[in-house]
């Protein structure tokens, strides 16, 4: 956290919190929300402005419950997640990096939805990969040592396939887990839609 927002917290203590303002998309991009895009359920504008994507960046982090927040100062800022609370790209240095910059290290489990969307777990850190870099990444699902092919892994997310697949991550294979995209938020212990307590 950034030491010009610890200082705001500290100087006022008690700023309400904002909820329905920001988003982050499947793709890993901030989206800013007006009351306009928020009544007609839309995704709202993407920020394009550095500086203020990576304050955001530096200042996100999650409460007690689950919530995903932005650090504004002396206020939260609450997230609304599309998917879960990071998004992963493929990066030739690192594997993986999420959308906040950070290298994606010691991922220790992966798991996909009946929609084929493939979630990676690093220790707590829980990240969708980005939909752009999906072929890429399942080229490197195997089955039994051998590459696995579309059909394969179609027959496998319908239950048919006995063995369930492997990812070829940092030179180690994981075991491919299928997860309900509905279940994901409970399983991994965060809220899309943060809400003020009652």
């Amino acid at each position: 956290m950034d030491d010009i927002v610890k200082q705001a917290m500290a100087k006022w203590p008690n700023v309400p919190y904002c909820y329905g303002w920001l988003a982050l998309d499947a793709r890993g991009n901030w989206r800013m929300r007006d009351e306009t895009a928020q009544r007609q359920a839309l995704p709202g504008d993407k920020l394009a402005n550095a500086a203020l994507v990576g304050f955001i960046a530096r200042n996100y982090q999650h409460d007690e419950g689950g919530n995903w927040y932005f650090q504004n100062g002396p206020q939260r800022v609450y997230v609304q997640l599309e998917t879960t609370p990071f998004v992963a790209r493929t990066d030739p240095v690192h594997g993986f990096v999420l959308h906040t910059g950070a290298p994606l290290v010691h991922v220790d489990g992966a798991f996909m939805t009946e929609a084929g969307e493939l979630i990676l777990q690093a220790g707590d850190i829980v990240a969708q990969l980005d939909d752009r870099d999906a072929a890429q990444v399942l080229a490197a699902l195997e089955s039994d040592g051998r590459p696995l092919g579309d059909e394969a892994l179609l027959a496998w997310l319908e239950g048919g396939a006995p063995a369930a697949p492997s990812l070829r991550v940092s030179g180690s294979s994981l075991p491919l887990q299928r997860i309900a995209r509905a279940e994901a938020a409970d399983r991994f212990g965060f809220r899309k839609d943060p809400t003020p307590a009652a």
